[in-house]
């Protein structure tokens, strides 16, 4: 009898908080398995104080009994992933790296930067870290996997001979050929730094569930991101949703057990892209710096709103949502009244689904009184009464019970809903 994996997964446009809550869930599972995405994510995890910065490596790096599987789903960036792997002593025997996980090379930053350069206004407001290139080079099956880095010398050729073939590209794009012998240096560091890590971990999890070890499931950026189910083409590259977890991790959906969403109690996006629920005035503001919105990645300050019940009941029934984990409900403290937005006006009508163009929607607004005092409560009953019926009013609207609700970065200041 083999036991069925628990996921996690974004519900809005990214930096949810995912990184709190499987690091808060890691603690009672196995293992933690990352299954999409690149270094274009960002976990800040804090723990007695000190800051941890993940951007590829799973968030259960931070528990010592808990082992760690990078999925083939994930493009990853070896010299990021070496940089990453310094904040942490004995990681071998704790981490996995999937031999069929694509790798991002320098090339593709510069590929993303140019590309963005040449979008001018149009631009996505990607990261510029490549994984836009990267995934395209996978699809267009011109990409590189890790288990190609144990043999340096062939890789180093293949991706020579790339460049000459697309040297008319490449020269439009202003990115110089590689020097063989320095790249060859580069891949052979990149492989005497990863080949102890890199393996098959599709049979590797096929025997980890057969065992029946837990296991939780962990994705990047959210739902509205998805290449398919997202703002299109204001999207990540990858399928960030529920069902991605089957295709990045070699599993099948009847592995997957409980699902739990992750949502702030607000509203945030980076780069560009429609967010109707997007304030522009003082209090947007407000949420920015009550929140810290600035992104883990790029540094660059966060678009902030109200809370999308529209796109997240959307989200909710995409991803099979068992529960919703509630993030950052502090930052509304202080708040004289906190909006939600309950449906969309779309040419001319009200609806309550997410359409085809977002670009067109207006939001539509309820009220609610605001409440103060809710930071680092641990019990459902300490909250404010406003708070309270602020988030069973959200449980109404998208379809879900709010089991987790959290009211600081720290760990422990975390409510759980029986």
């Amino acid at each position: 009898m083999s036991t069925k994996a628990d996921l996690i997964v974004g519900l809005q446009w990214g930096d949810e908080g995912k990184g709190k809550i499987v690091d808060h869930m890691a603690q009672t599972h196995d293992f933690v398995c990352r299954f999409a995405g690149g270094h274009n994510a960002g976990h800040t995890i804090v723990i007695d104080g000190k800051k941890y910065a993940l951007h590829l490596i799973p968030s259960g790096i931070l528990n010592p009994k808990a082992k760690n599987i990078v999925g083939n789903g994930v493009v990853l960036s070896p010299i990021d992933f070496i940089k990453e792997m310094e904040q942490f002593d004995n990681l071998e025997g704790r981490l996995f790296i999937s031999d069929k996980a694509h790798m991002l090379l320098p090339y593709h930053a510069k590929i993303d930067q140019a590309r963005e350069r040449l979008r001018g206004d149009k631009a996505i407001g990607t990261t510029g870290k490549g994984i836009g290139p990267a995934y395209g080079d996978k699809v267009a099956r011109v990409g590189h996997r890790l288990g190609e880095l144990l043999e340096p010398k062939k890789l180093a050729e293949k991706i020579v001979s790339y460049f000459e073939t697309n040297k008319p590209i490449f020269d439009a794009m202003g990115i110089e050929q590689p020097d063989h012998d320095e790249l060859l240096a580069e891949l052979e560091g990149y492989k005497s730094a990863l080949e102890p890590f890199i393996t098959d971990t599709t049979q590797m999890m096929w025997q980890i569930m057969e065992d029946e070890n837990k296991m939780l499931l962990e994705g990047a950026q959210g739902t509205m991101l998805d290449i398919d189910h997202g703002t299109y083409p204001y999207v990540t590259s990858s399928t960030t949703v529920s069902a991605g977890a089957c295709a990045g991790l070699g599993i099948n959906p009847k592995d997957i057990g409980k699902v739990t969403g992750i949502a702030k109690a607000y509203c945030t996006r980076v780069g560009n892209g429609p967010f109707p629920s997007e304030d522009h005035g003082d209090d947007g503001q407000r949420l920015r710096d009550n929140g810290h919105e600035y992104g883990t990645t790029t540094g660059r300050p966060r678009r902030c709103g109200w809370f999308d019940a529209v796109a997240l009941k959307h989200a909710v029934r995409i991803n099979g949502v068992d529960q919703i984990a509630l993030m950052k409900l502090d930052v509304l403290d202080g708040f004289d009244e906190v909006k939600v937005c309950v449906a969309y006006e779309f040419e001319g009508k009200r609806i309550d689904y997410v359409p085809y163009d977002m670009q067109k929607v207006k939001p539509i607004y309820e009220t609610f009184d605001g409440w103060s005092g809710s930071i680092g409560k641990r019990s459902f009953d300490e909250l404010p009464q406003n708070a309270k019926s602020y988030i069973l009013a959200l449980e109404e609207m998208v379809g879900a019970k709010i089991g987790i609700i959290s009211t600081s970065p720290e760990r422990e200041d975390t409510i759980i809903r029986k």
